[in-house]
């Protein structure tokens, strides 16, 4: 019986192996090398996809900030009141924050450290953030349900009011058990600011 086909190599089995990597070793002793082997390649076939070890380090990094732009994406563009997909939102955002936090604190880590590096990802990562804000707002507006002239600059006030729920600057603090009554808080008066009269 012949083996097994071996399953071909692509970049996203290259940025799984890559977040087992960093995981184990972290992003300062982590090497191409290593994520060769664990794929058992050369490390030259890792570069026929990511040009360098940097590049590979802001794929993986980019991986990780886009993991819930869909969802969010999703409830942003829904149909419905604009409050509630506002505050569903930034639910969704921070249960997705405290979860990463949460369920492989060392990889959260590494991608804390990772994120440092790479300005210009984490940048495109909040202006996305910020524009499914927008467009949420954009919509309370145009029904009406929120009397904000400008919705970009509401988008980014959004983002800003709301750091202390998705800046991982605040992570030791997510799990502390006043933090739901305050996002609750914060959420409340924010809608409350937001409204028609």
């Amino acid at each position: 019986m012949p083996p097994p086909p071996e399953t071909p190599l692509t970049p996203a089995r290259i940025l799984e192996a890559t977040e087992d990597v960093l995981r184990r070793y972290g992003p300062a002793k982590a090497t191409v090398v290593d994520v060769a082997r664990a794929l058992g390649v050369s490390h030259g076939s890792v570069y026929r996809h990511f040009r360098s070890k940097t590049a590979l380090r802001e794929a993986v990094t980019e991986r990780w900030l886009d993991q819930e732009h869909d969802s969010l994406s999703r409830i942003a563009r829904a149909k419905g009141p604009a409050a509630d997909r506002l505050e569903d939102w930034l639910l969704t955002l921070f249960a997705a924050k405290r979860r990463k936090a949460g369920v492989d604190p060392e990889l959260f880590a590494t991608y804390l450290a990772l994120a440092s590096e790479n300005s210009e990802i984490v940048a495109r990562h909040v202006e996305t953030m910020i524009g499914q804000l927008t467009t949420i707002v954009e919509s309370g507006i145009a029904s009406g349900e929120f009397t904000m002239r400008d919705a970009r600059v509401t988008g980014r006030a959004l983002w800003d009011a709301t750091a202390q729920f998705h800046d991982p600057v605040y992570a030791p603090r997510w799990t502390d058990p006043d933090m739901d009554p305050a996002f609750a808080a914060v959420c409340e008066l924010l809608l409350d600011g937001l409204r028609a009269r």
